[in-house]
Formats: structure tokens, sequence, C-alpha cells
């Protein structure tokens, strides 16, 4: 009986040994699986191109109105608004009323030019024989001259209503506004504008910081957001020597050959300026962690002395491909974290993926 008894006290004996040591051994494989493991990879820095983008809207390079010298009733219009025009071209006619009376004055003046003419011959005549005097002569003489002039003024009034009366345009443009129908008199307004577009302009604002390092003679890559990716070329042509006071910002006028005239007044354009290079750590996109609801941005760093991560807000440069250029929050030569992100905190333990 005690034998028995015996027995069955050290069978429980062992199995409470094995229910224990089973139930350390799971403890200890439960600890293990909660280290997460993390693939890291080294950063260095790179000379990065200092590239910044800006807005613009294209603006003509020139703009051209097309007026009436004197108030006239429009006969008609030969262009429409939008439409592409040639330097020389016929755009507007206008009602010559006014032809019939300069051409008048002017038959008028040349009528008394031919009598003064004649009398200022007469004087001369009776001089050379000793009927007249020098002072008859020289007052025939001024009359002579008035004449010619009043002449020349009525040629002149007649040929400018006769050119008022078929506006050309001076140069080769789009037509960017009309301002009349026929049948309207003209008054204040111009009748068309014309802008020309070749070449073609934007015009940005730099910052102070910024205003240092740009100068005439400089390249501007463009991208019209019409034309999607298709790449434009400009050419810094003036940087305006004032301040804006309310955006503490500088003009810079950047033009654009546009050969082809493809790009037109009011386009929306972004405009991108290198301004030198600098020297920052550059670390893979996957290693960046935004933080939500905020604008924030982190990278997990790998500390080997300790086997642990911190959590490092970071600032943001140019995306680089499938990098990014890091102002701040790095330094050259840290771990960071590329993947495994979702399991770590700051301060947390992990294992590196060999």
């Amino acid at each position: 009986m005690n034998k028995t008894l015996f027995s069955l006290t050290a069978a429980a004996m062992a199995c409470a040994l094995l229910s224990a040591c089973s139930k350390e051994e799971n403890k200890k494989d439960s600890t293990a699986d909660d280290i997460p493991v993390v693939k890291v990879q080294q950063v260095s820095e790179q000379d990065v191109r200092q590239n910044f983008t800006y807005t613009a809207t294209m603006e003509a390079d020139k703009i051209n109105n097309i007026s009436s010298s004197m108030p006239l009733r429009i006969k008609s219009i030969l262009v429409e608004e939008g439409q592409r025009v040639g330097k020389g071209q016929r755009l507007v006619v206008l009602d010559d009323v006014n032809t019939t009376t300069y051409s008048l004055q002017l038959a008028n003046a040349e009528a008394e030019l031919r009598n003064v003419q004649l009398n200022y011959n007469r004087a001369v005549e009776l001089f050379k024989i000793g009927g007249g005097t020098k002072q008859n002569v020289d007052q025939m003489e001024l009359q002579l001259a008035a004449s010619r002039n009043a002449v020349a003024s009525a040629r002149r009034a007649l040929a400018n209503a006769g050119e008022n009366s078929v506006l050309t345009s001076p140069v080769s443009g789009v037509v960017t506004a009309r301002n009349y129908d026929p049948g309207d008199m003209t008054s204040s307004l111009p009748i068309l504008t014309i802008a020309q577009v070749r070449p073609i302009k934007a015009v940005i604002n730099v910052s102070e910081s910024e205003y240092a390092l740009v100068h005439t003679g400089m390249g501007a890559d463009l991208l019209i957001d019409s034309y999607g990716d298709t790449p434009f070329s400009g050419t810094i042509t003036k940087i305006l020597p004032t301040v804006d006071r309310d955006t503490r910002t500088f003009g810079v006028e950047i033009s654009l050959p546009n050969t082809d005239g493809r790009i037109l007044p009011g386009m929306f354009a972004k405009v991108t300026l290198t301004l030198g290079t600098a020297r920052h750590t550059v670390v893979p996109d996957r290693a960046v962690v935004k933080q939500q609801g905020s604008g924030d941005h982190y990278v997990y760093i790998y500390h080997p002395d300790t086997g642990t991560v911190s959590f490092d807000k970071v600032m943001l440069g140019q995306r680089l491909g499938d990098t990014y250029e890091l102002i701040s929050g790095v330094p050259a030569g840290a771990q960071v974290v590329v993947s495994g992100q979702a399991a770590l905190a700051a301060g947390k333990k992990v294992n590196v993926q060999k």
C-alpha cells in the first residue's frame, strides 16, 4: 500500500516538474517572438543640386493696343479674339468720312500756295526793274513759306486720315482683347489688343535669401500644364530691383523663345531654378514615416550598441527618385530602418535581418 502511494506521489511530482519546464520554455519563446525583425541601411551625405520650384502664369512679352487717333465709326473688324496675326496684317477698317474734308483742305492750301507764288514772282520782277521795294519782297517771301507749310500740314492730315481708316498690326502676335463691334464709335478703349508671344515670358517671385543666388542669363526649366511633362527652357532676362513689402519677394522675368507659338498668355507654369548645390544626408524613401494627423516626418534609427531604435523627426528636402534629401534629422553614417517599421516604437529592442 505504501509502495503504491509513493509511486503515485513521485509520478505527480514528475508531471508538475515537466509542466513547469514546459511553461518556462513557452515563456522564453514568447519573449523572443516579441522582438521585431527589421532591415536597416546605412546612409551617407551627397552633393545635391538645390532646385527651387515656383509657379507662374505666362505673360506676353509686349502688348500693343490698336486704337484710332480720333473718334471714328468702325466699318469692320477683320480678326477675332484668340486669332494669330502677322506684322502688317489689316485688322480694322474705319469710316473714312474725314478723308473728303482733308482732301478739300489740301486742295485749298495748294491753290493758296500757287497764288502766293505768283505774287512773290511779281514782287521780285518789280524789284529788279526798280518798281518795288526789298521790304515788299521779304514780306511776300514770308507768305510763301507760310503757304508751303500749310500745304505740308494738309498733306500730313490727309495721309493720317487715310492711314487711320485701315489699322494694321505693328507686330506678329495673338489678339487677346476686342472691345468693339462693327458700327460702334471708337472712344477711349483700344479697338483690339495684340500680345506678342515670340518670345513669351514668365514672372516668378523669389525670396530675399534666394535673391543673391539669381542672376540674368541663368537658365530655367519650365513645365506648362497644358503640355504635361514636355520640358521647356528659358533664360532669366530681368530681376526687378525692388522688394514687395507684403511678400518680401523680388520679381524675376524669364524669357522663352516660343518659336512655334504653342505657349500662350494665361497658361499656368511651374518654373525650376537650380541655385547651386548642398551636401546633405540622403535616405531611402522606404525609411521615411509620415505621422498620421500631421505633416511631420520621422525616421527610425538603429543603434547597434544598445540594439534599439530611436524615432527621430526629419526635415525633408527634395525627392530624388527613390530617395529623399534630408535637410536635418539623420547624421551621415547612421543606420536607418527600411522595413518592419509597423511593429516599432521609440526605444524598442530589435533584431536586424542579416
